[in-house]
């Protein structure tokens, strides 16, 4: 399999499972408190009144996020001791030897993709599942979702199948050029102002 690759998520098939999330953590292996992907629940809406009754515009979807291995990877470019490197590939790789710890990166990225070790003082982030590609593999979290909302493949042949860019909920795409497709939840809010994340304790430990 050849890249660059890109990752689509389908917000209207996600059930919030988070399968894609423990398939991460364990096919990583990683420690308490570091989720390199995280299911977002977001929800918002209320009730109106409407004459002698009550109506609502309640909503609640889930969006699946990781590092989306950007064109422009701005965690690479502010790095100060060059851990973070963009493989030909389009894989964004972290270099852990590398790293000081300084977490310009995690501070950089509109997606907050690089997740700080306490225990070690570095950075980590996701690495695409770096060891599957190159056994021909799709990364752990798509082979994991039972309603294939998250789907994998090259360049040219995920843009044909779901279109051009990322977009709302999601920073402007053209900050990072991210290597991500998404579908939008038919639920998704209209602007930022419509709903927010319910589970924050959860994905932001």
């Amino acid at each position: 399999m050849n890249g660059p690759f890109v990752v689509h998520f389908d917000a209207s098939s996600c059930t919030g499972c988070k399968a894609c999330q423990a398939a991460c953590k364990d096919h990583n292996d990683l420690p308490a408190g570091i989720l390199w992907r995280r299911v977002y629940e977001v929800s918002g809406g209320g009730w109106m009144r409407a004459g002698a009754a009550w109506t609502h515009d309640v909503f609640a979807w889930n969006l699946s996020l990781s590092c989306n291995h950007c064109e422009r990877p701005v965690c690479a470019e502010v790095c100060p001791t060059g851990a973070i490197r963009r493989r030909e590939d389009g894989v964004v790789l972290l270099d852990s030897d590398k790293c000081m710890g300084c977490r310009y990166c995690e501070w950089a990225c509109p997606y907050g993709a690089p997740r700080f070790d306490a225990a070690r003082g570095v950075m980590t982030k996701c690495d695409l599942c770096a060891d599957r590609l190159e056994e021909g593999l799709a990364p752990s979290c798509v082979a994991a979702c039972p309603m294939r909302a998250l789907d994998f493949g090259p360049r040219e042949e995920m843009v044909g199948r779901y279109g051009e860019a990322a977009g709302f909920p999601l920073p402007d795409p053209r900050l990072t050029e991210p290597a991500l497709r998404l579908t939008p939840h038919p639920a998704a809010p209209r602007s930022e102002a419509d709903g927010e994340i319910a589970n924050v304790e959860e994905v932001e430990p």
